[in-house]
């Protein structure tokens, strides 16, 4: 035995309890000599045949005190014998672009495009299981919102705060946002393990993100698109002023208009190892069955390997031992087997 350990040790401050029940068995005894002799007077208390022994009420008593004692001791969970346990974790690196430009506001989706992105990839981060995570928001400028990391708490929370204030300026630049994932994000570590999902209405403001696509796929980065809005016809953008009415986004006097580029999105699936190109359009998808259909089954790679000094819990023999005297105590008679009389 190198050592105990008590990893519940507060419990043991139960035992102030033992003290107590003694002064309440002292005292439950005295009230039953008081109620004694209340009918019997002293002389003739000796003389009287008694059929319970004293001396059995006090083993019953002792018995189930150290029965307290010892599931104290158990729920304390003593352990002993030291080990060491290596543990390894392994997974993916799962980076999510985020479009967060006005066109993203196009109501073609309930209640609009970048909410329903929301939404999806909030399903989806509700089945990850060991994968590093990342979130990344980009309209004109891209802001890593949260760094990876297996928090998946702290993901979600970055995901809730993200909005078209997310960025501080307007645009849509996909391929400076893939530029910053391989730049900033990805660490320095094998890139085949790596996986970056990009939603997005596929409107790109001239930042060449078909190259930047091609770039991600010489590095072994894998691009999982999921395309957002109406193909055909597209939709106009919302804007609500500060009195709460609602107009459309106007440039040069003219209504914008915005739809999906899809033939740019499937080109620059394409261009990386793997890559897939999904077209929600004004569909709908599940983006956690995605990531369980193309991320959880896939080859995964060594994140962090952790040697930990464990001890073996032995709270089951306290318990034992505790259980085993109650049904001691149970058993135990405080009647005389034979009373004399005469």
């Amino acid at each position: 035995m190198s050592g105990i350990r008590f990893y519940d040790i507060e419990m043991f401050h139960l035992l102030w309890l033992l003290p107590v029940l003694i002064v309440l068995f002292i005292y439950a005894a005295q009230q039953r000599r008081t109620a004694l002799l209340t009918f019997v007077k002293v002389g003739l208390l000796k003389r009287l045949p008694v059929s319970a022994s004293s001396v059995k009420r006090g083993w019953k008593v002792f018995v189930l005190l150290t029965a307290f004692a010892f599931i104290v001791m158990g729920l304390t969970r003593p352990a002993w014998n030291e080990k060491e346990i290596t543990i390894k974790q392994v997974g993916r690196d799962v980076i999510f672009v985020l479009d967060v430009s006005k066109s993203m506001l196009a109501e073609d989706l309930v209640p609009n495009r970048l909410e329903r992105a929301k939404l999806a990839v909030q399903d989806c981060a509700e089945r990850l299981r060991g994968d590093r995570v990342a979130l990344v928001a980009f309209a004109g400028t891209t802001v890593v919102k949260c760094p990876l990391t297996v928090d998946y708490g702290f993901f979600r929370m970055m995901l809730d705060d993200t909005t078209i204030e997310s960025v501080s300026r307007g645009g849509t630049m996909i391929g400076d946002a893939i530029r910053t994932v391989l730049d900033q994000v990805f660490d320095d570590q094998e890139k085949q393990y790596k996986d970056i999902i990009l939603i997005t209405d596929g409107e790109d403001h001239e930042s060449f993100p078909k190259e930047a696509a091609h770039a991600a796929g010489d590095q072994g980065v894998r691009l999982i698109i999921i395309g957002l809005g109406d193909e055909k016809e597209g939709r106009r953008i919302p804007v609500t002023d500060e009195k709460g009415n609602k107009t459309f986004l106007k440039y040069d006097g003219r209504e914008v208009w915005t739809k999906l580029d899809a033939d740019t999105l499937r080109e620059m699936a394409n261009a990386t190892p793997g890559g897939r190109y999904l077209p929600v359009s004004t569909g709908t998808i599940d983006l956690g069955d995605v990531y369980v259909e193309l991320i959880a089954g896939a080859k995964k790679k060594e994140l962090e390997t952790k040697t930990i000094k464990r001890y073996e819990e032995k709270f089951q023999i306290f318990l034992a031992i505790g259980f085993l005297l109650l049904c001691i105590e149970a058993l135990i008679s405080e009647h005389n087997r034979s009373v004399k009389t005469g």
